[in-house]
């Protein structure tokens, strides 16, 4: 009796059937949003403008191959950094990040300890000039800046996280601001969570009004609020 690993269809000597079904992904799709990133030179911006506390020596995964593969997981809707061991040897990841076996979760929890201020300070520079290179391919001449406020939960005693009145729970209250035509996200900054909805919101919107009208050919610019 035969047993089906895997046998040859002789009308079409280049099919063969297997019960094993060899190397099997369900995010296929992410081909075409590592297309994209690749089109807007991610790794080698990345490189260029964001910094870490790296003392490492000897290193399998560098921090940029380590950026993208927490982006990928994101995208793909992949919430929690303890999901990355059961994709370390998932065909797409490998394919894209081109790795016989992506970080585990493990590596990516060191990843986040050589974070400091100074990462997040250049992670918002890469993300404007990614922004950047995104309207300048797109020729996009007209801007319009949605700006409000939004919650963000804490669990224990987290430096300035407070209760929120409005939503009746403790966390932050940052300022997000995005883009009203293609929903591209322009900045964020974290406040405690007891502070009103529109404090600092000068302070917030100045630099990316003098960014747009100086550094991009923004013919018209509109800011959208909801401070109600």
């Amino acid at each position: 009796m035969t047993t089906l690993q895997e046998n040859q269809a002789h009308f079409n000597s280049k099919l063969h059937i297997s019960h094993t079904g060899g190397e099997l992904s369900s995010d296929a799709g992410l081909v075409l949003i590592k297309e994209v990133i690749h089109k807007l030179d991610f790794a080698d911006l990345a490189q260029k403008l964001v910094s870490f506390k790296d003392q490492r020596r000897y290193y399998q995964h560098s921090n940029v191959s380590l950026m993208e593969q927490l982006l990928l997981q994101k995208i793909a809707g992949y919430a929690t950094d303890q999901v990355a061991t059961s994709l370390r040897f998932d065909p797409i990841f490998k394919l894209l990040l081109d790795k016989p076996a992506i970080a585990s979760q493990a590596a990516i929890s060191r990843f986040w300890q050589r974070c400091d201020e100074t990462t997040i300070t250049s992670l918002q520079v890469l993300n404007q000039t990614l922004l950047d290179r995104g309207r300048l391919t797109t020729n996009q001449t007209e801007l319009i800046i949605d700006v409000d406020s939004t919650h963000s939960d804490t669990f224990g005693n987290q430096e300035s996280s407070d209760f929120n009145a409005h939503y009746q729970t403790n966390g932050f209250h940052p300022l997000v601001a995005f883009d009203g035509q293609n929903e591209a996200f322009l900045a964020a900054q974290l406040r405690p969570g007891n502070v009103y909805t529109s404090k600092e919101i000068h302070s917030f919107l100045e630099p990316l009004l003098q960014h747009y009208q100086n550094s991009l050919p923004c013919t018209e610019i509109l800011v959208r609020g909801d401070w109600m």
